[in-house]
């Protein structure tokens, strides 16, 4: 579980780091961050499993913060304040915990989300297979899509969330690669690495490259390179 922390109390982010380092080695904290713009620039680039996040803070509040995130992660909200906790679950804030921070009831967060994941990825496993015809319906922060298969070039792999490569916008979805790979039709989608999958349909052009491996050039103008088992994959399916 990946974390990043957003509090301008330096013994807050120290307190929180030792009982997660003590407690939890299945966290990893991979970011701190002094204020909310550091905050948002941390979340955005590095796309976090969990936040833990101040609502006073000296540059705007943690709301504020969030109110500029296109694609929001879990967020746990951490204050000396009660006064907030209302207002932090219109968030839809995993939890709400005071500070000082409390042993137990951290690990009950930390809990909280691992059961959430679990029955997440429960469902994940239970949906049926898409057929090349389907349209699909994605929400990225207050924009929402709904398209044809056909119409996505290429899935990125972002972490815990995956860039949908449309010509005209990237959305950025919750997902896993690997979920997605198990839904999507085999004979239009292909996983090019552990980073991509590619839309047949989009693919103008294909060049040689290194250890007789392949790049792939899209419709969108990206080229991604085939990874070497994939690249061999590809001809025994494709090949003539």
């Amino acid at each position: 579980m990946k974390v990043v922390i957003v509090d301008d109390e330096r013994l807050s982010r120290e307190e929180l780091k030792k009982l997660l380092k003590k407690n939890h080695p299945e966290v990893e904290v991979i970011a701190e961050c002094v204020n909310a713009e550091e905050g948002k620039q941390k979340i955005e680039e590095l796309k976090p499993d969990l936040v833990f996040l101040d609502i006073e803070m000296p540059d705007k509040t943690g709301f504020e913060m969030l109110n500029e995130i296109n694609a929001i992660p879990d967020v746990v909200f951490i204050s000396a304040y009660d006064e907030y906790a209302i207002k932090a679950f219109e968030f839809q804030a995993l939890d709400y915990i005071l500070k000082p921070i409390d042993a137990q009831r951290l690990a009950d967060c930390i809990r909280k989300y691992q059961v959430k994941e679990e029955k997440e990825n429960q469902v994940v496993t239970k949906t049926d297979k898409l057929n090349k015809d389907a349209r699909v319906f994605m929400k990225d922060g207050d924009r929402c899509w709904f398209v044809a298969l056909k119409d996505i070039i290429l899935f990125e792999s972002l972490g815990n969330y995956v860039k949908v490569h449309l010509s005209d916008s990237h959305p950025v979805i919750f997902n896993s690669l690997n979920a997605l790979e198990e839904r999507l039709p085999s004979d239009m989608f292909f996983r090019a690495n552990r980073k991509f999958i590619i839309n047949l349909f989009h693919v103008t052009s294909i060049s040689t490259w290194v250890n007789n491996g392949y790049i792939v050039k899209l419709s969108n103008g990206a080229e991604i390179d085939l990874s070497r088992r994939q690249s061999v994959r590809f001809k025994e399916l494709f090949i003539l």
